[in-house]
């Protein structure tokens, strides 16, 4: 995967904009004003998704390319080592797991300002 794939994949998904809110370097995608994936456009290309608490752990046990959120709460953010070895398929179901879990965790106002079913 790369930024644009990365980029493409995100902005597909229903209720969510892109924005720099830290610097000019750090591209955050959110779902109503929650961010679920932030990137760094400097090398090495990695990913800060949200996860599952019981799931980051195993995460980071099994994958020597996931490590602890880098600058986000460790229990609930990964950093995805991309040009590492996971697959594409396998980050853009993290991807999914990490829209999938901020989404959960919208408002029902705001998912209706978004105009969300979830």
């Amino acid at each position: 995967m790369d930024i644009e794939e990365l980029r493409e994949f995100c902005l597909h998904k229903q209720g969510v904009s892109e924005s720099f809110p830290f610097n000019e370097d750090t591209l955050v995608f959110k779902v109503g004003n929650k961010m679920f994936c932030l990137t760094n456009l400097d090398k090495p290309f990695t990913i800060n998704l949200k996860s599952d608490p019981e799931k980051v752990v195993e995460l980071r046990e099994e994958y020597e390319d996931i490590h602890p959120g880098y600058h986000m709460n460790k229990k609930h953010w990964i950093t995805l080592n991309c040009e590492g070895n996971l697959e594409t398929d396998f980050i853009k179901n993290l991807i999914d797991e990490s829209y999938n879990l901020v989404l959960a965790n919208l408002s029902k106002k705001e998912r209706n300002l978004l105009k969300l079913d979830k």
